[in-house]
């Protein structure tokens, strides 16, 4: 797979179907003890690895690593290195896999969310993919680690779905890859959330525009604070263009 450095990430240039295609190749891997991993950094998550260089290393670890959202696929273009397939969306990947691990019989266990809302994800994936095997559900409101890998390595799961938000789900996934028998496992952030529906994803004008940010925003004021790594990574890669693609110390 090509790939396409933005910001200190590495990521990997290829467009939705062939990331599942990666995926499958994964999930169907003869022998495969440990998982297979994703990471989808958007801006913000971007922004925030140019900041904590911890962060941006734990990232880079990953197997497979999208770019979920307009502004990593503007900041690579103003950069001079496009990632000419586009974004792809986390929660987009996530529900693709899910429904190619239905067509496989292959069990998905899904971590995170509020008390619950794990749980209503389950049921309106099953009745979304007939034959879908869900073999455990898990609310990210937990400190027992240990418990948590016992129960879905009890589970027989092929993909664990980890939606603890960043970066608490690339350090959890980091920290417990070895310990985990899944053969697939990715960062998700609010996916579950959209599959249980107790959160909806943006119109589709919206994400066409590559305004989801912004229709986020209208929706949940409160989030004007992590809003504002936007700009600041926006111009923060003008700069780094500015000065032959070299980052500033310090990030």
């Amino acid at each position: 797979m090509e790939k396409i450095e933005v910001r200190g990430i590495n990521f990997d240039s290829l467009s939705m179907a062939e990331a599942v295609e990666c995926c499958r190749c994964w999930l169907t891997e003869p022998g495969r003890t440990n998982p297979a991993v994703i990471y989808t950094p958007n801006a913000e998550i971007v922004q925030l690895c140019v900041e904590q260089p911890e962060i941006r290393e734990l990232i880079n670890s990953a197997d497979l690593i999208v770019p979920d959202g307009s502004g990593v696929v503007l900041a690579s273009r103003i950069l001079g290195r496009p990632l000419k397939k586009g974004k792809v969306a986390g929660v987009e990947l996530s529900e693709n896999v899910i429904a190619l691990c239905a067509k496989l019989g292959l069990g998905v266990y899904i971590l995170g969310g509020k008390p619950g809302v794990a749980d209503a994800a389950a049921e309106k994936l099953k009745a979304k993919y007939p034959g879908l095997v869900i073999s455990g559900t898990h609310d990210g409101y937990f400190t027992d680690d240990a418990g948590i890998i016992a129960e879905i390595n009890r589970s027989g799961a092929a993909f664990l779905v980890v939606c603890l938000g960043a970066p608490r789900q690339e350090k959890w996934i980091a920290a417990h890859r070895h310990e985990l028998n899944v053969k697939l496992a990715g960062g998700f952030g609010g996916s579950v959330d959209i599959f249980a529906g107790t959160a909806k994803r943006a119109p589709k004008i919206f994400v066409r525009l590559g305004l989801e940010w912004f229709y986020r925003l209208c929706r949940e004021p409160r989030r004007i604070g992590r809003m504002m790594k936007l700009p600041k990574f926006v111009f923060g890669t003008i700069a780094v263009r500015m000065r032959g693609g070299r980052e500033p110390a310090g990030g």
